[in-house]
């Protein structure tokens, strides 16, 4: 006759989770790169190679090994970079330009940035090598906004802003409504902020497109109610307790809508810093 099962504390297993997690929260690199060394034959789970990524392991018990190295719990970091225009989000760049990792000073655990900006964006950006985290902040369920300022390439009418709000039909499918607000304009172009909740690829560039305009300026100025204070562009540093809590909370700003003139994020000089930091370094994309 089987036992009841003990279900006193003492007596529990550690619970089992799939092999691209462990690897993730070990602080080696996000879920999709332990996915890639897996397919690649570079992962071993007590001895033998193993190339299934969804492979349920127990990090207590089973030995899990990349390139040969035994896992080692890493510290976790959390750190929060004003990337500058010319600057790859990548590890390496096989043509030798400059990537953000050149910004990275005496950091001790190898971090992996959350999410990605395009070599001509600037702005801010999560590194840290919880993959955990990581994958909470980019996964679409978990809706964290990020903001950018964006300078168009031509005048945009209201109408036009509205249609950034409603969503516009992309060719991966139609965008989530947004919160745009217009910051300034000229004769030839607009400042506006766009909040978005998503994270696909050129994501705002290819908004701004489908509009008929092209972006010449993009600067990413919150992730969630995180934003730049005084962070100096090139500079980065860690992320408090306070703000990693607040990141996991469910986001106020999920409703659509466009307000004219000074956005929220310009009551702390954000937006108008950005916007004139573009003017004095002459940036226009």
């Amino acid at each position: 006759m089987r036992k009841p099962e003990d279900n006193s504390s003492h007596h529990k297993t550690p619970p089992k989770k799939t092999l691209d997690r462990v690897i993730s929260q070990a602080g080696l690199g996000s879920r999709s790169e332990a996915r890639g060394w897996i397919g690649a034959g570079r992962v071993t789970v007590n001895g033998k190679t193993v190339q299934t990524p969804d492979v349920w392991v127990d990090p207590e018990r089973d030995r899990v090994s990349v390139d040969g190295r035994p896992l080692q719990a890493a510290s976790k970091q959390y750190l929060l970079l004003y990337k500058p225009k010319g600057y790859l989000t990548t590890y390496k760049d096989p043509e030798g330009r400059r990537t953000i990792y050149d910004l990275l000073e005496n950091v001790s655990e190898r971090v992996f940035p959350v999410g990605r900006l395009d070599q001509d964006t600037t702005g801010l950006l999560i590194l840290t090598n919880d993959g955990e985290f990581g994958d909470y902040v980019t996964s679409p369920e978990s809706k964290v906004p990020k903001t950018y300022l964006v300078k168009s390439s031509q005048r945009l009418s209201g109408e036009q802003l509205d249609q950034l709000c409603n969503g516009v039909v992309l060719a991966d499918g139609p965008t989530r409504p947004a919160i745009v607000n217009r910051v300034r304009d000229s004769e030839k172009y607009t400042f506006f902020e766009i909040t978005i909740t998503e994270g696909r690829n050129r994501q705002v560039r290819r908004m701004v497109e489908a509009l008929g305009a092209k972006v010449l300026k993009l600067v990413r100025t919150r992730i969630g109610p995180i934003g730049m204070k005084d962070l100096e562009i090139g500079k980065y540093r860690t992320l408090t307790p306070e703000e990693l809590a607040s990141l996991r909370k469910p986001s106020r700003s999920s409703r659509n809508g466009r307000r004219d003139g000074p956005p929220h994020a310009s009551r702390n000089g954000t937006s108008e810093r950005a916007a004139n930091t573009s003017r004095r370094r002459g940036h226009n994309g």
